[in-house]
């Protein structure tokens, strides 16, 4: 009964750090084809578009989304369900153990 909550709670904090990212996705992609779009309607004569500064902000964010991206989808390959599992069992039997 136990491992099932355990894994219910561990379950739904998956969901929770999915649906955190594919919010951030989509206000990255919003927000920064605005910025993009506003600079191309702005332009002066003579002006270039395609520079950094055109595309500073969106490369700086898109950095700390890879970032976001490699917590969510990357960090299961170096402590999976598996381990995560092991551990649970691995504190329990410990608090088992001090409460006798």
């Amino acid at each position: 009964m136990e491992m099932e909550r355990l894994r219910y709670e561990r379950a739904h904090k998956r969901i929770k750090q999915l649906a955190g990212f594919y919010k951030h996705l989509v206000v990255y992609l919003l927000i920064n084809t605005f910025l993009i779009l506003l600079k191309w309607f702005r332009l002066d004569e003579g002006e270039q578009f395609l520079k950094f500064d055109t595309f500073s902000v969106a490369f700086f964010w898109g950095i700390g989304l890879a970032f976001h991206a490699f917590g969510v989808f990357f960090s299961q390959v170096f402590f999976g369900s598996d381990w995560e599992d092991r551990k649970v069992r691995e504190i329990i039997e410990k608090q088992k153990q001090n409460s006798r």
